[in-house]
């Protein structure tokens, strides 16, 4: 329905506000509630047409599935490997690579005035998925196929752990892929299909009804005004899950599903207002950040059911459950991009303990990380 209302009246005339927000919503949630939970494995066993609704088929394997199932910005077997294998199981270590507090740690070491730091956050709200997930998620794909070939990193002063965004693209210190095959693999196929050829027909409407090109014009504007929005909506959702001075950063990895893995889902993740429809809507399901990290591959609805379970069952173990409104997480997490605030380090005591506990104690009986590339 976003996506009829969207393309239906984003020509006719410019900042067109009903368009803009259907076409933001048509993209986010294409991403949030559907990509996301079906690359998860969350549908692989309850929609009846496997041949597409499964981890391993959806949007991969050719240009095609990735078209029809899920066009974005990033590349859908890129996602996989950066999000529901390094992100999920390196969970706020320094291999995670969503932790905030690492990718930015220019800006917060920048000598800059803080309200010129808030302005340079400001933009990457509404350009991030282009500018830094996008490449960053083609380079831990790039990253991956490497290891499997069992060949060496390339040499050079920069860390594995650092983000590779459109800056170090532009720059030439990217040391994976070049600007063409960037644009031509990843970012180019989305920016010329959703941006040029999408808004098409309105110019050929616009001249047979003698309106020159303004139809077109029209639509390109709502469309770039669209892409701002739903970047800044995604920001919210999305970047604000694990960053905050109440969220703990750990030092070494853990087992898939032992005691500690679970433990950190916990202490690593905010969920938000939640239990109705049109809120978890709105925050594309993201606002179960503890029970998708706990269970990775359950659907959107499980989610809703577990919730309030796991809520009791951490009060009752004396486990944090941290649960706010997501304009609170953002202002968390913004605190921690401008380097105002820090998130806590686990205790090194403990963690040695709970991973020493973890080594002779049984895992738990899901998938193994391995499932989830």
């Amino acid at each position: 329905m976003c996506a009829a209302i969207g393309l239906l009246g984003m020509g006719w005339f410019k900042w067109n506000i009903v368009s803009i927000v259907a076409l933001s919503t048509w993209t986010f949630t294409r991403w949030t509630m559907i990509a996301h939970h079906t690359c998860h494995g969350g549908y692989d066993k309850c929609h009846p047409n496997k041949g597409r609704w499964n981890r391993f088929k959806f949007a991969v394997g050719s240009f095609w599935r990735r078209l029809c199932d899920w066009f974005d910005w990033m590349m859908p077997e890129a996602w996989n490997v950066e999000h529901n294998n390094r992100h999920h199981y390196k969970l706020s270590e320094k291999e995670d690579p969503d932790l905030v507090e690492n990718n930015m740690r220019s800006l917060r070491k920048s000598e800059m005035p803080l309200p010129l730091k808030y302005l340079k956050l400001s933009v990457l709200m509404v350009t991030w998925k282009w500018f830094y997930y996008a490449p960053n998620t083609y380079k831990e794909l790039k990253m991956a196929k490497m290891r499997r070939e069992g060949k060496s990193l390339p040499a050079g002063k920069w860390d594995p752990e650092d983000p590779v965004t459109f800056q170090e693209i532009l720059s030439g210190q990217n040391p994976f892929y070049s600007m063409s095959e960037f644009f031509a693999v990843v970012a180019g196929p989305y920016f010329v299909i959703h941006f040029l050829l999408l808004p098409l027909p309105y110019l050929f409407i616009g001249r047979y009804m003698g309106l020159g090109d303004t139809l077109y014009l029209n639509a390109l504007v709502n469309l770039f005004a669209a892409e701002l929005l739903t970047n800044f909506h995604a920001f919210f959702a999305v970047v604000t899950n694990h960053a905050g001075d109440d969220m703990y950063r750990f030092r070494k990895s853990c087992r898939p599903f032992s005691g500690s893995f679970f433990l950190r889902q916990v202490l690593a993740s905010a969920a938000f207002d939640m239990g109705t429809d049109p809120i978890d809507f709105f925050h594309g399901f993201l606002n179960y950040q503890v029970e998708h990290h706990l269970w990775p591959s359950l659907s959107m609805l499980s989610y809703q059911k577990a919730a309030p379970q796991v809520q009791a069952i951490c009060a009752k173990h004396g486990v944090p459950y941290i649960k706010q409104n997501v304009f609170w997480r953002l202002k968390k997490t913004t605190d921690i991009m401008v380097g105002t605030a820090n998130m806590k380090w686990f205790p090194l005591e403990y963690e040695n303990k709970f991973l020493a506990i973890d080594s002779v104690a049984p895992a738990g009986t899901q998938l193994d990380s391995k499932k989830e590339e």
